[in-house]
């Protein structure tokens, strides 16, 4: 993997450039839809490539791991060629969703053993064998195993914590670097910076994981239900240490504004399943504001579902039909709301870049999060 550094904003910390991989180049800031069980809910693989233009999805190791399990990606060539996928992808470790399972897992530091979701089975996940799993899988971007800490956390607990993630990265590295990919691509790990809300710790694993030296950095353990200000305070203090000639990922993030203060702090890479799964319960992202389309006003608003768009579906369809087939649980719905959102996400982060180029991002950051929070 490559990064060029391409153009940096004068008045913020955000920046503009291209990461090159095996399946091709990405150009940032950029945000990844998320592919949890190989499929972007709702929305098939040539209306991501044709209509939202994704330069690059996530897997989820956890879910893939599972099921349809292992034996069926590697026979199948790797995920990419499962999927019939053939630009960039990330895989998450799996650690957040184990996170997630707090009645039914043990973090020990071995690893974490946890219960199947679908059938209470017992697993156990090790920064070894989720690096082997994530060979398997074969996605060009891997990331090390973590233990995301819950918020509010207990300083004494995060920091244990993350002294355990910093020696789970250890054996992460090893494990990687005495292995080699197994479908003739290279693939590129990127160690996690955890540390909570608490300033010491993020400084303390910033440092330790640019000590690394990998070819990318991610953030985590924010967007778990902190404020918005201490996610952008955490954001800066990181960003301030990880070297700024290597990629920076701010994992499950998150808001459209969040999105572009984010940007503004340094940040060149995001996912969140916010776009999708708020399309499937109705809510739109448009350049405007948000809009419910659950909501009454838009019974019988038979305008397009949104004018300023160059989707295809948003011209063609109007607010009344998508709130009908969204009130009636219609896949139609689910398939159109999606679409829209993830095209509006990647139009986001697209006009962000143009605007970091030619020089106009703060100004232009500074009047769109006035807008894109409002109520429609």
């Amino acid at each position: 993997m490559k990064f060029t550094l391409q153009a940096k904003d004068k008045l913020s910390r955000a920046r503009a450039g291209e990461i090159e991989t095996a399946h091709g180049t990405i150009k940032t800031p950029i945000f990844m839809p998320v592919g949890t069980a190989g499929t972007v809910k709702a929305v098939h693989q040539h209306e991501l490539v044709n209509d939202i233009q994704a330069q690059i999805i996530l897997g989820n190791t956890y879910h893939l791991y599972l099921r349809p399990g292992l034996d069926v990606i590697q026979k199948a060539g790797g995920l990419h060629q499962f999927i019939n996928w053939d630009r960039p992808m990330l895989t998450d470790s799996g650690g957040y969703q184990v996170y997630s399972l707090t009645e039914v897992r043990k973090i020990k530091e071995e690893g974490v053993t946890f219960r199947s979701h679908i059938d209470g089975s017992k697993h156990l996940f090790t920064p070894e064998n989720v690096m082997d799993t994530q060979r398997i899988i074969g996605a060009d971007i891997i990331m090390a195993f973590d233990e995301c800490t819950p918020y509010p956390c207990d300083y004494q607990y995060a920091r244990r914590s993350l002294d355990m993630t910093h020696r789970w990265l250890k054996r992460c590295c090893d494990r990687f670097d005495s292995t080699e990919p197994l479908y003739g691509y290279d693939q590129t790990l990127f160690p996690i910076v955890q540390g909570s809300v608490y300033k010491d710790l993020r400084e303390k694993s910033a440092e330790t994981i640019a000590s690394f030296n990998r070819e990318g950095n991610a953030i985590g353990g924010l967007s778990v239900g902190e404020p918005a200000e201490e996610m952008y305070a955490m954001t800066e203090v990181v960003t301030n240490i990880l070297p700024v000639d290597k990629p920076r990922y701010l994992m499950g993030v998150g808001t459209p504004v969040n999105l572009l203060e984010n940007i503004a702090l340094g940040i060149d890479m995001f996912d969140c399943v916010m776009p999708t799964r708020n399309a499937r319960n109705g809510m739109l992202f448009t350049q405007k504001g948000i809009i419910n389309i659950k909501n009454e006003k838009w019974k019988d608003d038979f305008s397009p579902i949104d004018p300023d768009s160059d989707l295809l579906v948003d011209r063609l369809h109007t607010k009344a039909y998508l709130r009908h087939l969204i009130k009636s649980q219609e896949i139609l719905g689910a398939q159109i709301a999606s679409l829209h959102n993830l095209h509006f996400y990647l139009w986001l982060v697209g006009q962000a870049r143009e605007k970091i180029i030619d020089g106009t991002f703060y100004d232009w950051k500074n009047s769109m999060v006035k807008i894109l929070d409002q109520r429609l």
